[in-house]
Order: structure tokens, then sequence, then C-alpha cells
């Protein structure tokens, strides 16, 4: 599979690498896992499996369901396996962010201080419910997988969100102290 595929096919492979699963299997794992640094939709999960298969690097099984619709679950081949592999080895491709606070806080002089500190507010409040939606999904994890090989791993990529909203929550903070000076200042008091 060549590299100008992109990152979307490399997911793929790797959720599979789980186990067998439909692409609705896919979408929710993706929202109830990874979702919080990676996200694929069904317009993406489908081609992409389709691509996959294409290439032999999943195999494609369809189960037979009284008065539903077929299931068709794809697995990993052994090709598969091989190309997850030698792209975990590779060195992480920085993207730069885009970020649509920043952006407004860089023009933030165009607007009344409190327009900033109300994105800012909301901001905080996010990260505070991040942060204690990650505990719960922490507490979840060990207690349901506490003995699958790939919890460490899984707790290591939960650990840098837990980081992350830490750091933007205390951000936030400084960042609403900054701009109550500010409104004070062009409001003449000191």
């Amino acid at each position: 599979m060549k590299a100008e595929r992109g990152a979307t096919l490399k997911a793929l492979l790797g959720l599979l690498s789980l186990g067998p699963m439909s692409g609705y299997d896919i979408r929710a794992l993706i929202q109830e896992s990874i979702g919080h640094f990676w996200s694929e939709s069904y317009g993406q999960i489908y081609p992409g499996l389709k691509r996959l298969a294409t290439a032999g690097l999943v195999e494609k099984k369809t189960e037979r369901q009284k008065g539903r619709p077929d299931r068709h679950l794809y697995s990993l081949t052994d090709e598969g396996r091989e190309e997850l592999w030698r792209w975990l080895r590779l060195p992480p491709v920085d993207e730069v962010p885009r970020n649509e606070l920043l952006l407004k806080l860089f023009f933030g002089a165009q607007v009344p201080a409190s327009v900033c500190r109300e994105h800012v507010a909301a901001h905080l409040a996010k990260h505070e419910a991040l942060l204690k939606r990650y505990s719960v999904v922490a507490k979840a994890l060990e207690r349901e997988h506490g003995h699958d090989p790939d919890l460490p791993y899984w707790l290591i990529t939960l650990s840098l969100g837990r980081h992350t909203s830490s750091a933007e929550a205390k951000w936030c903070k400084e960042t609403l102290k900054r701009l109550e000076e500010l409104e004070r200042k062009k409001k003449g008091g000191r």
C-alpha cells in the first residue's frame, strides 16, 4: 500500500488488528476509544475498507442475518498485518493544527474582551468535562480489560489526553485573568 493513500487506511488496519469488525463496529470503536484524537467517518471507513480489500490487506466475510441486512466483517490478512507493522515503525508525520479558538483570540482586539472571555470559558468547561471523562474511561478500561496486552498502550494515549486537557484548563484560567485585566484597563480602572 502506497503512503499517498493516507493515514485513514493505516488507522483501519490498526483497528482491525484488534479483531474482525464491520464498518459499523469500526465507527463505534473509534467513538469509544481513539475518537478523542482520531476521527473517521463512515464516508472514509467504507471506501477505505474496499481499498484495503482490493489491495489484499483485509478480507471480507459476509454473515447472513435473518430479517436484517447482511453483515460484512473485515479482518487483517498476513499482508495487512505486515503493512501495519511497517507503518508503525515509521516516524509520525507532524501536522499543523487548526485551532479556531486561537484564531479568534489572535484577532480578539476587534471585539469586546467579554466575547473572548466567553469563548475561553466554554473551552475551559469542555476540558474540565474531558478530564472527568478520562478518569471514568481509565477506570472502565482497567476494570473491563485488565489483562489485555493492549491496555498499557490504550492508557498511554489516555494519559496524553489528560495532560493536554489539564494544560488547556490551566491556560484557560490564565487567559481569563489576562482578559479581565485587559477589560479593566480598557475601562480605565487598574
